[in-house]
């Protein structure tokens, strides 16, 4: 299974009609939406927003990979709520934030290439019809296209706030389903998790819980399987980080995004005080 090409230190402003880092045709054209937002790229918090599943698109070239419109609604898409708690958490606390406009089941922008759930051919349960019997080429195409551009662009923006913020941590915004594939339930409200740097994710759910909430430490997912994007752009590096997953039936309203993005935005605030 391919990993793609050696990623290629580029500006964030290539992307998409630029020609291919590699001998395929592009994935991506003009009228495809951009690969991602960057908002509030000034902001002066010490915190750096990313949100690698904040969005559902499907590049023109690839349908809707086999599926109808309710299965791309669904969470096998994307985080429903993350992107607009990412939003109101980069304006509560003044810091920028990038939000990936294309769906995970495209390729997942969290997993590690050449995993077997970076380019899903199932997904709770549910067959991708577009991702089946793909080739080498396919699957580059998709990681020079979307994946490694995507990355770069991070890269590229978490750099130039690190460079007038000090120690920025890294956070990134997810969010998961009441129900494990419709089956078990999950009684998190939310869960921090993290890999081999427990700095802000320790107080962090320490601060959650004492505000009554049921919060999971490194569930319902691990950040020691699940945290390609933290590795990758901050703990590899040293760097603070944790990411933060929202269930998702307590941000699928508006009252919901506010309550929560209130409730993140005073932890992180006193977590990353305490952190110094």
């Amino acid at each position: 299974m391919t990993l793609g090409r050696k990623p290629v230190k580029r500006c964030a402003a290539m992307d998409v009609t630029n020609p291919s880092i590699t001998d395929y045709p592009p994935l991506l054209d003009a009228n495809d939406p951009p690969l991602f937002e960057v908002i509030n790229r000034r902001g002066n918090a010490s915190v750096f927003l990313l949100c690698c599943h904040a969005g559902r698109s499907i590049p023109r070239e690839l349908g809707d990979l086999g599926l109808n419109d309710e299965d791309r609604a669904r969470h096998i898409s994307w985080d429903i709520g993350a992107a607009e708690v990412t939003r109101e958490i980069s304006q509560l606390l003044d810091a920028p934030a990038m939000l990936a406009n294309y769906s995970r089941l495209v390729i997942d922008l969290n997993r590690l290439p050449g995993a077997y759930d970076s380019i899903p051919g199932f997904s709770d349960k549910t067959g991708i019809p577009g991702n089946g019997d793909l080739n080498d080429g396919d699957r580059t195409r998709r990681l020079d296209g979307i994946f490694w551009p995507y990355h770069n662009a991070a890269a590229d923006a978490y750099a130039e706030h690190c460079e007038r913020v000090a120690d920025a941590a890294m956070v990134t915004i997810h969010s998961f389903t009441p129900r494990l594939n419709g089956g078990t339930l999950r009684h998190w409200d939310a869960g921090i998790l993290w890999n081999r740097d427990a700095r802000l994710a320790r107080p962090m759910i320490d601060f959650l819980r004492k505000a009554g909430l049921c919060v999971g430490d490194n569930e319902p997912y691990s950040g020691r399987k699940h945290g390609f994007s933290l590795n990758y752009h901050a703990g590899d590096a040293g760097r603070p980080h944790l990411a933060i997953e929202v269930r998702q039936d307590l941000i699928d309203t508006p009252e919901g995004v506010a309550r929560w993005s209130t409730l993140l935005a005073d932890a992180l605030t006193e977590v990353l005080r305490a952190d110094g």
